[in-house]
């Protein structure tokens, strides 16, 4: 019997579709009719033991017994899915062969790997296991997945990488939290101060955006503009370009702070001739964005619908398991594989079938254009997230599964777009002595830009004619007055980009360069979630569409040392898995360290001031930090 082991039950029936029919539905599993079953995990079915299931004398929590660092790690099931466990591993016992059919990331080749692990298999059986792809529930790439097995063993350091992650992450979530909220402790601050590698650097981004906005001093500047014309009456403006000499009058980004000196300026120049002494004319073209990742996908959707990045990943989940409508949706990929174009033309005709989008965007596509999305080298374990061919019998999607599918159908359907072209002018002009810069765009063509709601540019100046060495005269110079503007405070859109893009938030370039290769802080799989854990652990609130850390949040992030409140832990870590992952480091190499990291965190923690946490609401003795149950801390 050959046992195929899903992620999901969703993603063990549409194996189990495509396997012969007819099918008997046991619990817990399906067996096919050539006496093959499929049977599922439910997510992770196995979780990290708990402190006190190593040792009775950790359930209270105190400073003498941190880090706390198992020496032989032990896991154990889930209460809820306990059920199932057993179902799995009595059919593992039973399967001549297994076929591994996690999903195609690192903590999906993690979760089957575990359950596999509990049952003690024999070294050939454990050699012959396979392994499964899958990422669209179709039945078709399903069947197209199944005749593409691999051995499991070549994900082998995928695996262990995960692992190094996952003890990784309670090594330091869990010490790290009772370490701090034993220091609130004795503060008067009776709730857990949960402290992990990703969350707390993500709150330390919102703490940090909030602190320099009440930080914030505006101050005015000045900007001055050469209002010119040609010798055919044709008038057009230009921007003054400071000169090195103008330096100690400007701030760090090169505004003039000095009005006395752009009133020098404006009045030197009114009334003056000019001349073009540069001039740059282009036709330039900008190719369609690439398919969505989930993390596009959420800061689009924000951005379009204010839908926070949790609804955003639970729609996407409806829409690939119950619907088949969407490829795997918790992809970190924008690329498609060659093979994928084949299927244009059905993809497309279901996208106007199920109202993804007009039959006019879906008529102007060329299927024929192959644009650059599709890259074989550049798809990893998954692919970018599109529509499938799969077709509704009758429109049964909800407003915000719309929303969110015609969003997906949109960035596919741009693909078979032509570019959007435009000519670009840039002309340098000097005027007795001072530089003067004025740039244009004109549209030549809109092409993919139609379906996104672009229409003609506006407000921007049109050039007449120009040509270099052209006289000019200057009718007048105009100062004006503007006030330097606080940075925005972030909102689901914006906080969602700064996680993906946190390389802009770092000094270090060793740590930015690390940072720019890797996806950011956390996974397209958990970025919503933690953003959710934040919230309802009361250190992020919202106030309208903007997200601001609460008085609890600034607290931690004020006793915590940079290097737990940065994303530089994190920028170090996903290195380190990556190589891992490679062949380039060992478990051992990345978790030694680590621990030496631990000890130094956690003496800090103990050595903590106090005073730090004065912004920390007092608790009442009767909600001070004695639990009956036992407190448990999350570690992403």
């Amino acid at each position: 019997m050959k046992l195929y082991i899903a992620e999901k039950p969703s993603l063990g029936r549409a194996i189990a579709d495509a396997l012969p029919k007819p099918h008997k539905k046991h619990d817990g599993y399906i067996e096919v009719a050539n006496g093959d079953c499929v049977s599922w995990c439910i997510g992770h079915l196995l979780e990290q033991a708990e402190p006190d299931d190593y040792n009775e004398q950790y359930k209270k929590w105190r400073f003498d017994d941190l880090p706390i660092v198992p020496e032989q790690w032990q896991l154990k099931a889930k209460p809820k899915t306990r059920k199932q466990l057993t179902i799995l591993k009595k059919l593992i016992k039973q399967a001549d062969q297994l076929v591994h059919a996690g999903d195609p990331d690192r903590e999906g080749q993690l979760l089957v790997d575990e359950v596999i692990e509990q049952v003690k298999l024999s070294q050939t059986k454990k050699q012959s296991i396979q392994r499964l792809l899958i990422s669209d529930l179709n039945v078709s790439a399903v069947k197209k997945s199944l005749q593409n097995v691999r051995s499991n063993r070549d994900f082998i350091p995928l695996s262990v990488s995960a692992l190094a992650r996952s003890r990784a992450d309670w090594l330091f979530g869990m010490n790290l939290t009772r370490a701090y909220t034993l220091a609130g402790q004795k503060a008067g601050f009776g709730n857990v101060l949960s402290v992990g590698r990703v969350q707390t650097p993500i709150l330390g981004l919102v703490v940090n955006r909030d602190n320099e906005i009440a930080n914030f001093i505006a101050k005015p500047f000045y900007e001055v503009f050469a209002h010119l014309s040609t010798e055919n009456k044709e008038t057009f403006s230009a921007k003054w370009q400071p000169s090195k000499a103008c330096e100690p009058y400007q701030d760090e980004e090169g505004r003039v702070l000095h009005r006395g000196l752009a009133e020098n300026v404006a009045s030197r120049i009114s009334n003056q001739p000019g001349e073009i002494t540069a001039l740059e004319q282009k036709q330039k073209k900008q190719q369609a964005p690439l398919p969505y990742n989930l993390s596009a996908l959420q800061i689009d959707a924000a951005k379009a619908f204010s839908m926070p990045a949790q609804k955003v990943l639970d729609i996407c989940q409806n829409l690939y398991e119950r619907h088949k409508l969407i490829t795997y949706p918790r992809s970190d990929n924008r690329y498609l594989p060659k093979d994928h174009h084949q299927e244009a033309a059905s993809i497309i005709k279901a996208i106007v079938i199920n109202g993804g989008q007009s039959d006019a965007n879906c008529q102007g596509a060329d299927i024929n254009k192959r644009g650059k999305c599709f890259n074989d080298s550049k798809v990893a374990a998954h692919h970018a997230i599109t529509p499938t061919a799969k077709q509704l019998k009758s429109v049964s999607l909800n407003a915000e599964e719309s929303k969110v599918y015609g969003l997906i159908c949109r960035h596919y359907l741009i693909q078979f777009y032509p570019d959007y072209i435009y000519n670009e002018t840039k002309a340098e002009i000097t005027i007795n002595g001072g530089v003067f810069k004025a740039n244009a765009k004109q549209d030549v063509s809109l092409g993919f830009k139609v379906l996104m709601g672009k229409t003609a540019l506006k407000d921007e100046q049109i050039l007449p004619p120009l040509r270099k060495g052209q006289k000019l005269h200057c009718e007048r110079g105009e100062v004006i007055d503007k006030m330097t503007s606080p940075p925005a405070h972030f909102n689901d859109a914006t906080l969602l980009g700064a996680m993906t893009g946190i390389s802009r938030y770092v000094k270090d370039p060793e740590i930015k360069k690390i940072l720019k290769e890797t996806d950011g802080l956390g996974t397209e799989a958990t970025r919503a979630g933690i953003l959710e854990l934040l919230f309802k652990r009361q250190f992020l609130k919202r106030q309208g569409k903007l997200i601001l850390a609460t008085d609890t949040g600034k607290a931690l992030i004020s006793a915590l040392p940079h290097g737990l409140a940065s994303p530089d832990l994190t920028a170090k870590w996903e290195a380190s898995l990556s190589n891992i992952a490679e062949q380039q480091m060992s478990y051992q190499q990345f978790l030694n360290p680590l621990l030496a990291d631990l000890v130094g965190f956690v003496e800090l923690a103990k050595n903590c001031n106090s005073n730090v946490f004065a912004q920390l609401p007092k608790t009442s003795p009767k909600r001070r930090f004695k639990r009956k149950a036992k407190p448990k801390a999350k570690t992403a």
